[in-house]
């Protein structure tokens, strides 16, 4: 027997129309609710008010079918509308790997002060544990309503995997802790209006900590495959056949790839996230540390592959051209953030190099000044080209018959029937 929801949504507020917010935001309004976005960029608010996506996952259309539900604006007022307002700005890392949460504090600062009774208020950027009850709770208290009593807060961590079409925001298990029992309750039925499976654990914190694990054993593991990629690479041994060959195993081990570094908002800031809480308990997460510096080492490891491929073929990197193949962080989708390309283009760069770039996701890089350029172009020019991210459209038979030479950060030319010589993997 299905439960029957004891709250009532029509109207939902969602601030950060980023990759977590947006596609909550189209969820919802699917879903049959009046949605409220709000975003501090102007350029974001143009393309929704136009019926435009920048995002893969979230087809203009929707935006276009939908319009009627949404009210797009950087207006906080707007929220006071809301039966439920979702929390979903970006929390990076300040230069000292320490979290930043500045746009936490100005969006909740502005939420308070349009907070009503009745209101719900979710958290899903990612962020360390004890945040919502620490940090969020007071600064909505400034408004002098009272949580528990007057306005209910949990923290439900994002769960979106930008490109990925086998689990979609109401395929995958929405978990989610409210600051006590009430609050628990109305986020529960609030995701269940987007999600069929909503899991409940008892409280923000267990939610807080469930994100940073689960990023964190992916993290982790990169990077073990990450150090055996550099120890295997010393030893003449092939990585990507040592691994395929574990794989084998129908027990006891779960497959992870190596690469030039990791990407994305999570995999790349959580570590440090924990870590940096740990350190108030008294406790050193000298695991979690390694792992994150680990990878982070890797676009550096990756540009020295570069220079020693280029130095083998008797061209110095200061007169290389190098051709990128694929600078966002990930395959078929155009996301940018924390991408391991954009680091290792600018070390070659930094040593004399000159670059250039083809992917069909980002049309171009201005902090680069730069565009993308057809693939045919900048392999018959280009000295070295570098594999960083394999997006599926690109022919890796053709890179391999048209370039000089190609460095493999991602193993997609194992298997083709090329001149191994011509070839590097990492």
């Amino acid at each position: 027997m299905t439960e029957i929801p004891r709250h009532r949504f029509e109207t939902v507020g969602v601030i950060g129309l980023g990759y977590v917010g947006l596609p909550l935001a189209v969820a919802f309004a699917e879903a049959g609710l009046r949605v409220v976005g709000v975003d501090v960029d102007q350029s974001k608010l143009t393309e929704l008010n136009a019926g435009r996506s920048y995002i893969e996952d979230v087809p203009a259309g929707l935006i276009a079918e939908n319009a009627e539900a949404f009210t797009w604006t950087s207006d906080y007022s707007e929220l006071a509308a809301a039966d439920a307002v979702v929390i979903a700005v970006p929390t990076p890392l300040t230069p000292n790997r320490e979290p930043d949460l500045g746009a936490l504090v100005s969006s909740a600062t502005a939420l308070s002060s349009v907070l009503r009774e009745g209101q719900l208020v979710v958290l899903e950027s990612t962020t360390y544990p004890g945040t919502t009850r620490e940090r969020l709770v007071p600064m909505l208290e400034e408004s002098g309503l009272k949580a528990g009593a007057d306005f209910f807060v949990a923290f439900s961590p994002e769960r979106i995997d930008p490109g990925r079409t086998d689990f979609t925001l109401r395929t995958t298990p929405k978990v989610v802790g409210g600051d006590g029992p009430e609050a628990a309750a109305r986020a529960k039925d609030f995701y269940s209006l987007v999600c069929d499976t909503v899991v409940e654990v008892s409280g923000p914190e267990v939610a807080e900590m469930t994100k940073l694990l689960e990023n964190i054993y992916r993290a982790v593991n990169i990077a073990l495959v990450n150090e055996m990629a550099v120890i295997s690479d010393r030893m003449g041994i092939d990585i990507w056949e040592v691994v395929e060959a574990a794989a084998t195993k129908p027990y006891g081990f779960a497959s992870f790839k190596p690469g030039p570094g990791l990407g994305g908002h999570c995999l790349p800031v959580d570590p440090f996230y924990l870590s940096w809480k740990a350190r108030e308990y008294g406790v050193s997460a000298e695991f979690v540390e390694l792992a994150g510096r680990t990878n982070t080492n890797m676009p550096r490891f990756a540009t020295e592959r570069a220079m020693a491929t280029l130095n083998k073929a008797g061209v110095a990197t200061s007169n290389a051209e190098i051709a990128v193949l694929g600078v966002s962080y990930k395959p078929d989708v155009g996301d940018l953030r924390e991408s391991p390309a954009l680091e290792i283009m600018e070390q070659l760069a930094a040593l004399g190099a000159t670059i250039s770039y083809h992917d069909p996701h980002v049309p171009d890089l201005p902090s680069f000044d730069l565009s993308s350029e057809p693939l045919d172009a900048i392999l018959g020019r280009a000295d070295l080209a570098l594999i960083v991210t394999a997006h599926s459209a690109v022919d890796y038979t053709e890179v391999v018959a048209s370039a000089k030479q190609v460095l493999d950060f991602r193993g997609v030319t194992r298997g083709l029937d090329v001149e191994s010589a011509k070839v590097v993997r990492l």
